[in-house]
């Protein structure tokens, strides 16, 4: 069974779609995404896109190193196998710093790949813009605009009226 993903438009040029995404967001569209050759400038606050949660996962992944370095570390040496070397006590703080900042970058690098995954949704294999008749342009001199059909103002057909009221051409509604 096949559900409808969304519609995508096309747009020839970079200014183009940053004044449709203006546009389509000022409507009052909320589940917009542009895909382009190479980094529009501003595009991102022309869609309303927030800021990317991923800087947290990475913090919170890099205190979580740290503090279970230095619990690993505590239990290991003060009571698994306590050990007195030269009159110093089993377990000193300084000493650690090294495997505690190693254990930070581990776990923060972790953080980063995988929550990078997770926020993006991935993997997915096949996504169903792929379907769209010229969306294999989009890396190479293209530019699209989909609209999500989960977006609260999506309608089939006043979605496409608009979307061609602005400017977009070679307009698909694409399957999931």
């Amino acid at each position: 069974m096949t559900t409808l993903y969304g519609v995508v438009a096309e747009f020839e040029s970079a200014a183009d779609i940053y004044h449709a995404a203006e546009k389509v967001t000022a409507e009052g569209y909320t589940r917009v995404d542009s895909h382009t050759p190479f980094p529009v400038h501003g595009i991102e606050k022309a869609l309303r896109h927030g800021p990317s949660h991923l800087g947290w996962i990475v913090i919170v992944m890099g205190a979580l190193g740290i503090g279970g370095a230095q619990l690993m570390m505590y239990w290991m040496n003060a009571y698994d196998y306590p050990v007195v070397v030269a009159g110093k006590r089993p377990y000193d703080w300084p000493t650690t710093v090294p495997i505690t900042f190693e254990c930070m970058v581990l776990l923060s690098a972790f953080g980063a790949v995988f929550g990078m995954f997770g926020l993006n949704k991935l993997p997915r294999l096949n996504h169903p813009l792929f379907s769209h008749s010229s969306f294999h342009r989009f890396s190479d001199d293209r530019f699209f605009l989909s609209i999500e059909a989960t977006d609260p103002k999506f309608d089939r057909a006043r979605t496409v009226q608009f979307l061609q009221g602005i400017g977009a051409h070679n307009i698909e509604l694409v399957e999931d």
